[in-house]
C-alpha cells in the first residue's frame, strides 16, 4: 500500500460526504454559467461578480478534490461494539506520562465523521491515534511528539461511541 493515509468512516459519514461530493459536482455547470455571465459584462479587471464567481469556483473545486481523496482512501466500517480496546470509533480515556492528573477523554475518529458535541476527535492517523490503535485497557504505548521527543500514554478506558 502507498503512504496515502486511510481514513476510517462510518457508513453514514461516507454516505453524507458522498452526497456532498455529488452535489458539488452537479453544481459545476451553475458556477461556470455564473462566470460566463459575469465575463460578458465587460472589463474583467473591474468586474467584482466575475472575481467572486471565480473565487467560488476555486473553493468548490478544492472541496471536490478533498472529498474525492478522502472517499478514495476511506475504509467504511461500523462503530466498534467491544469495550476495552481502542479502535476507530471508540471513546478513549488516557493518562499521559504517568502523571495521575493528566487525563484526557476523546473520540478516536476523523473530524469528517461529524459533530461530537463537547468531545474532541483525534484521528487514528495522528501519532497519538496510531499509538493507541488496538491497545487494551491498562496498556502503555509511546508516540513521537512534534518536537521529536516521545510521550508515554496509558489507555484507561475504551468504549464504543454512542452519539
Amino acid at each position: 500500500m502507498s503512504d496515502t493515509q486511510v481514513t476510517w468512516l462510518t457508513k453514514e459519514a461516507y454516505d453524507r460526504l458522498k452526497a456532498e461530493l455529488d452535489e458539488l459536482v452537479a453544481n459545476r455547470p451553475v458556477i461556470a454559467a455564473k462566470i460566463n455571465e459575469a465575463r460578458e459584462e465587460g472589463d474583467l479587471r473591474e468586474n467584482g461578480g466575475y472575481h467572486a464567481a471565480r473565487e467560488e469556483q476555486g473553493q468548490m473545486e478544492s472541496r471536490i478534490r478533498q472529498l474525492q481523496e478522502l472517499l478514495r482512501n476511506a475504509k467504511v466500517g461500523d462503530v466498534p461494539t467491544e469495550s476495552g480496546v481502542a479502535k476507530p470509533g471508540s471513546v478513549v480515556t488516557v493518562r499521559y506520562d504517568d502523571d495521575e492528573d493528566d487525563v484526557e477523554t476523546f473520540l478516536l475518529a476523523t473530524r469528517e465523521e461529524g459533530a461530537y458535541g463537547d468531545l474532541e476527535a483525534y484521528s487514528p492517523n495522528s501519532p497519538l491515534g496510531r499509538a493507541l490503535l488496538d491497545a487494551k485497557v491498562g496498556e502503555t504505548r509511546e508516540y513521537e511528539l512534534p518536537n521529536g521527543g516521545t510521550m508515554k500514554v496509558t489507555l484507561l478506558k475504551a468504549e464504543p461511541f454512542r452519539g
